[in-house]
């Protein structure tokens, strides 16, 4: 399974200079690359590269650099291309798909440049890098990173590392290729109750309640509008410095509880069953005072974050149908929209059963998740001789 490692640069004065200025040319030179492809209507590859490469080397940008710069501008506009066929930007003729199509694709100036070891060797032992930049190579420019990261960069990497700036910070993001340890076969699933007022609801009775993460939400919302009403300068470059905090705090709390949810499954032999919320957003109708919290809620990233943590600890893990799992009794199977009271009390009006909701959908999410891993597993009936 291929995970990525970020490995934060610390470069001297000099050093962070030069790589600001390979940055800012590179992302120039895909732009430009970018316009040609545009003009030309987008062409494959290696003809792409027949219009563009000379011209690359004459800005300044080596042989692997350029060829780096090249693919990079062909990969955005096929991906372009597969969010218009998705129907990701709309419909043909919308606003915003009209937009996608009639210009260029543009690079920021510290977008993500890709190196592959012909640019960049990593020395583990000194934890140093030395790297390609326009104002020549930069040997031992140190980086940081935790022991774990450094134990996997030295055994896993492999293939193209990329190097970008946040915030005035430089990062190397690394390709790690673990090995997948084989799935057991479990006993039982733990079913996974995804909500807003609570994060995730186990069917092990583990909850991680989401008054915390809210609270944070609406005081960055509050903090927000008052620095954009106040509209100057200094309040701009407050709204900069604080535009990625709440994103990385509620990263911080679905990995906590990802990893919560995966150790309790391996830790019982048990596999973990999710449900399938496609289209959530689409599919929910919420008040007007509703929809920031609805669209706030990262479900997709906390499923994404148990999804490799199960597969790196060879946990079992399938997707369910969430229909019916709020309505259905867990005791009786009774499904009835009336069992539902309120959003946290469940009482079933067939056997007189009495519990929290989400303790109650979780219990119907993982008889699903048996159901689905008995279905998906090969036949073990033996062949007829």
């Amino acid at each position: 399974m291929k995970i990525v490692a970020q490995v934060k640069l610390m470069p001297e004065a000099d050093q962070a200079a030069a790589l600001r200025s390979t940055l800012r040319t590179v992302n120039e030179s895909a732009c430009w690359v970018s316009a040609v492809a545009f003009e030309r209507g987008v062409p494959r590859e290696y003809e792409l590269r027949k219009h563009t490469y000379a011209e690359l080397k004459a800005r300044g940008l080596g042989a692997q650099t350029a060829q780096h710069v090249i693919k990079k501008t062909r990969d955005a506009y096929a991906t372009l291309r597969a969010n218009i066929r998705a129907g990701n930007l709309g419909r043909p003729g919308s606003k915003r798909r009209r937009k996608a199509e009639s210009k260029p694709i543009a690079f920021r100036p510290e977008a993500a440049q890709p190196y592959d070891d012909r640019c960049l060797s990593w020395q583990y032992d000194q934890q140093t890098v030395s790297i390609w930049t326009t104002a020549g190579r930069l040997k031992k420019v140190r980086f940081a990173c935790s022991p774990d990261a450094l134990r996997m960069l030295r055994e896993h990497r492999k293939g193209e590392s990329d190097l970008m700036e946040r915030d005035g910070l430089f990062y190397l993001i690394a390709t790690i290729d673990l090995p997948e340890p084989e799935v057991f076969e479990p006993d039982g699933f733990l079913g996974v109750d995804l909500g807003i007022a609570h994060i995730a609801t186990t069917s092990t009775g583990y909850r991680a309640a989401g008054r915390g993460l809210n609270r944070h939400r609406k005081r960055q919302l509050d903090l927000r509008k008052k620095l954009q009403a106040k509209g100057t300068k200094s309040a701009k470059r407050l709204l900069k410095k604080r535009s990625r905090k709440e994103a990385r705090h509620a990263a911080n709390v679905n990995h906590i509880v990802s990893k919560t949810i995966v150790t309790t499954a391996e830790r019982t032999g048990r596999g973990i069953a999710l449900e399938t919320l496609t289209g959530i957003r689409d599919r929910v109708r919420h008040r007007k005072d509703q929809r920031t919290t609805l669209h706030s809620w990262s479900f997709h990233q906390l499923a994404s974050f148990v999804e490799y943590k199960a597969k790196r600890a060879g946990v079992p893990l399938v997707y369910v149908d969430p229909a019916y799992t709020s309505q259905q009794c867990s005791e009786c199977g009774h499904i009835d929209r009336k069992n539902r009271i309120d959003q946290a009390t469940f009482a079933c009006r067939s056997c007189g059963a009495l519990m929290h909701a989400d303790d109650n959908a979780s219990h119907n999410i993982g008889r699903k998740g048996e159901t689905v891993w008995i279905a998906g597993r090969e036949s073990r009936v033996p062949a007829t001789p």
